[in-house]
C-alpha cells in the first residue's frame, strides 16, 4: 500500500526525515516527539502501547506524507495525498490499530476522519481546530509588564508538574503522568517562569531545536496571574532567544480562543496553516 510502519523513531528518521525537516514549523510536532523520545532512550511509557511512525512512499518516488501516533494522544497526520489518506486508514484498519482520534493538517485529518468513520463504524466528532504561527518580525510589549524571564530549574519541578497538568486539563487533554516531560525540558533549558516579586506568576516551554525550527509550547498562565501581560512578555521573550539562535519559532493557538490569537499575532507571528483535532467514539 505504499505506507511502511515502524517503532523505531531512527528508522523512521532515516526514511522520512529529509521530507520532514523539509518542512520544519508544520512538521514541528512529529520533529519535536521523536527526538525527545530518542533523548529520553525509549519508545514508549509504561502501560502505552510503543508508539508507531509511518511514512508513504510509492515505488519509484520520495516520500510524501507521515504520520504518528504515541498513545494515548490522537494519530498525528501531516499534509498528504488523498491516495495516502486511504491507504494509511486501510493499513491501520488491517492491524485492529485503536485510535481515540486524528489530529493534523486540517485537510488530511477530515479526510482521515471521514473515511476511518467508514471503515470501522466509529464516529467522528470536530474536537478542537488550531492553527499554525511561524514568527516574522518580533514586536516586544512596550511596555513590559513587571518581573523578569529566568530559566527553570529542578527547585521549579513540583511547580512545573502542578502546571502542566492544570494546562492539559484546561485543554481537555487526556490525562497522564506528565513528570517526564517536565523532567525532559529541564533538561535542555526548555521551561522558562516569568518571576514578579520572587513569585513564578507565568511559564512558557520550547522545544528542542529540530531542522533549525524550535516550537513555543506550553505557554500557561495560573487564573489569578491573568489579564497582566505575563504570559505575551514571557512568549515574546522566549521568541527573541530562539531567533537570536538563527532558528525559526513557531506556536499553534486554539481558533475558538481571540485572546491569544490576538497576542501573538501582536508579538509578530503569522499563520501558516490551519489543523484540526478530531475524536472517534464507538
Amino acid at each position: 500500500m505504499a505506507w511502511t510502519t515502524t517503532g523505531d523513531p531512527d528508522a523512521f528518521l532515516d526514511a522520512a526525515g529529509d521530507f520532514l525537516r523539509a518542512a520544519p514549523a508544520a512538521n514541528s510536532v512529529v520533529l519535536t516527539t521523536v527526538e525527545a523520545l530518542r533523548a529520553r532512550g525509549a519508545h514508549g511509557r509504561a502501560g502505552t502501547p510503543d508508539p508507531l511512525f509511518a511514512w508513504w512512499q510509492p515505488a519509484g518516488e520520495a516520500v510524501g506524507g507521515a504520520a504518528m501516533h504515541t498513545a494515548p494522544y490522537p494519530l498525528h497526520v501531516g499534509a498528504m495525498p488523498p491516495a495516502a489518506v486511504a491507504a494509511l486508514v486501510e493499513t491501520l484498519a488491517a492491524d485492529d490499530h485503536a485510535l481515540a482520534g486524528v489530529n493534523g493538517e486540517a485537510a488530511a485529518s477530515a479526510a482521515f476522519a471521514g473515511a476511518w468513520s467508514e471503515r470501522t463504524g466509529a464516529r467522528a466528532r470536530v474536537f478542537r481546530r488550531m492553527r499554525l504561527h511561524r514568527l516574522a518580525t518580533l514586536v516586544p510589549p512596550d511596555p513590559p509588564p513587571p518581573g523578569a524571564a529566568t530559566v527553570a530549574g529542578h527547585e521549579h519541578r513540583d511547580l512545573l508538574v502542578a502546571w502542566y497538568e492544570a494546562f492539559g486539563r484546561e485543554i481537555e487533554e487526556p490525562a497522564r503522568d506528565l513528570a517526564p516531560a517536565v523532567d525532559d525540558r529541564l533538561t535542555h533549558g526548555g521551561l522558562t517562569l516569568w518571576i514578579v516579586d520572587g513569585e513564578p506568576v507565568a511559564l512558557a516551554g520550547t522545544t528542542r531545536a529540530v531542522a533549525g525550527a524550535i516550537r513555543v509550547a506550553p505557554v500557561y498562565t495560573p487564573p489569578e496571574h491573568r489579564r497582566h501581560g505575563y504570559a505575551g512578555a514571557l512568549t515574546s521573550h522566549v521568541s527573541a532567544l530562539i531567533l537570536a539562535d538563527g532558528n525559526q519559532a513557531c506556536l499553534y493557538t486554539e481558533l475558538a480562543n481571540p485572546t491569544s490569537n490576538k497576542i501573538y499575532h501582536q508579538a509578530g507571528y503569522r499563520p501558516v496553516a490551519d489543523f484540526v483535532d478530531v475524536d472517534f467514539s464507538a
